[in-house]
Formats: C-alpha cells, structure tokens, sequence
C-alpha cells in the first residue's frame, strides 16, 4: 500500500495526471450529490411524469369535470397535459371506470377526437406500462453516459498508473536536449567567417541508445542542399546501457553521388588494430579529443564538426574506451568555387 501511495504521489505531481483526476472526482462528487443527497425536485410538471395509476385518476377528473361544465378547451388542454399518456390512460379508464357513467366517457372521446382526431391505442400506457416522458428519457441516458465516461476514465487512469513506475532521474535524451540548450555556439563572424548556413549543437549521453541526430540544409529561399548528422557507429562491451565507443558523423550533398562520413573513435578504439580494421569500412577514422575540428567535404558543401565537450566513462572496461558524454558543433557552409 504504501507503494502504491508513493506512486500516486509522485504521478499527481503531472499537470495532466492532477487535472483527470480532478475532472474524475469532481465528476464522482456530482453525480453523488446530484442523484443521491439533492436529486432533481420536480414542480409545475404536467400528469405526463405521474405514474400510470396517477394518470387514469386524472383522466377520471378531467372527463368528470367536463361532464359537470362541458368545457370543451379545457377538456382539450386537460387531454393535451398528459401528452403521449393520454390515449393509454384513457383506454385504461374504459375497461375500468370504477363508477364513472359510460355517456360522459363517451361524450368526452368525441370532443378529443373531434379536436385531436381518433383516439390510437399507446404503445406503453395501453399496455398498462409506466410512461415515461421524453425528457426523463435524456435526462437518464445522459447521467448513464456520464457515469460509463467516469468509470472508464477512472479505470484507465488507474491502470496506467499502476502499470507505471515512478519516473526518477530525467531520461538520457532529455538530460542531452538540456547539455545542448546550454552550451554555447561559436561566433564564427568575430573570427571573420561568414555566417554557416546552418548551425547545430548536438549531445549524446550515455543511457540514448537510439541517439542518431539528422538535420536538413536549406538556403533561405528554402532551396534544399542536402543534409548531415550524426549517430552511433560501434559499440564495446555488453549489457545495457550500451557503451558506445565511436560515433559517426555523415554529409549528404544534393550535387554530390558520394556522402561524405567520418568515424568519431574513443581513444582506446583508435588505437584497437581490430577496431579499426572493422570501422575502416564506414569512413575516415578521426580520434576524438576536446576542442577538436574535423572537416568533412562534399562538391559543393562543407561540414565542421568542433568537439564542444568531451567526457569518458568509468568502469570495467578500458581507459578511454567509451563516451560518458560527446557534445558537438555542426556548421555547414556551401563549398567557395
């Protein structure tokens, strides 16, 4: 249980999660009060809500009283109060008059017909059923449909947050956006380079195992150039997270058949004959250090990829052999000539 406690503590804490259970709640707390301690009260309602027994007594009197002022409007408006009830309830009344004399039923039939036309036998009422008035009717499917969109929510929520575990430490993709969004890019027109095209900081950490990074390379006419980025090349050791020990860096140039791609190594990778001999195959093999450019070249584009930051893991595995932390800089400018 207090598991359980500690779990709902910490999902309440979600805007999103807080706000469905308040609407649920809030939803659980009306429906109790509303249905149950301060239902609906019911005033100037006409005989068509009252209960079918209720109904043919109102018949009796309206058919009474019309034998005693034979007014014909209010025989009418009388018939009319108990809508779709009325036929039912009349017919109810001829096969039980309780002492109600037949001529005054009947003269009373020819007034209603006469204003309403024939008299039709009701599906519910002539069948000696409870009628139940339209509006009861929505009144009902609407708190049903209510109460199934409570329940279920309630059960969803639920499930999910006991599905869930309690989220800790943010993940390793978020804690790279956050390394990203701080570090500082480069002026390139106070060292007097014309402004990249494009311009991009990129962060891997240890934890993104899906870490691969693309971006498209546009002029500001929205023409198309090509694209570049970056991703996980090699990986050493086992288990999990991987330990990634060379990442891989790509241009793409519209004009160009070749892509243009590099090998970012760890150190002890770089100096791994069988390494090397297996990323050989990917590219050009560049050993990563801190505050290092690498150049990549295409017909009509190049890439500089600066080490903005660099930290190596701590472990079983050998000195220098995987990425704790990379954080690169992508500049792409069109290639002069």
């Amino acid at each position: 249980m207090d598991g359980l406690l500690q779990v709902l503590a910490v999902y309440l804490k979600r805007p999103v999660v807080a706000a469905t259970l308040g609407a649920i709640v809030g939803l659980i707390i009306g429906l109790i009060f509303g249905w149950g301690i301060w239902p609906v009260q019911w005033t100037n309602a006409t005989p068509e809500v009252l209960r079918t027994d209720l109904q043919a007594d109102y018949m009796r009197m309206a058919i009474d009283s019309f034998r005693v002022n034979a007014n014909q409007a209010q025989a009418v408006q009388r018939w009319d109060n108990l809508g779709a009830s009325a036929a039912g309830a009349f017919f109810e009344l001829q096969q039980d008059p309780q002492g109600l004399d037949p001529v005054s039923i009947s003269n009373y039939q020819q007034v209603v017909t006469a204003a309403r036309g024939p008299i039709q036998p009701g599906s519910a009422s002539a069948a000696g059923e409870q009628p139940t008035s339209t509006s009861m009717i929505v009144i009902s499917v609407a708190g049903l449909l209510i109460l199934a969109v409570v329940v279920f929510g309630a059960f969803y929520v639920l499930r999910n947050v006991l599905r869930m575990k309690p989220r800790g430490e943010p993940s390793a993709a978020m804690q790279a956006a956050e390394v990203t969004r701080q570090a500082e890019r480069t002026d390139f027109q106070s060292l007097g380079l014309a402004p990249p095209v494009t311009q991009t900081m990129t962060t891997y950490v240890i934890g993104d195992d899906l870490y691969d990074e693309s971006f498209s390379i546009d002029t500001q006419g929205g023409d198309f150039l090509g694209e570049y980025g970056v991703g996980i090349s090699e990986t050493i050791g086992v288990g999990d997270p991987k330990k990634v020990t060379a990442l891989e860096v790509w241009l793409f140039d519209k004009n160009d058949i070749k892509t243009a791609t590099k090998v970012l190594m760890s150190a002890h990778a770089f100096n791994d004959a069988n390494l090397r001999s297996r990323l050989e195959a990917k590219g050009e093999l560049v050993m990563l250090e801190p505050q290092a450019q690498i150049i990549l070249e295409t017909a009509t584009l190049q890439l500089l990829v600066t080490v903005n930051d660099l930290e190596y893991g701590v472990g079983a595995l050998p000195e220098e052999s995987y990425f704790e932390r990379v954080t690169l800089e992508l500049a792409v400018w069109p290639k002069e000539g």
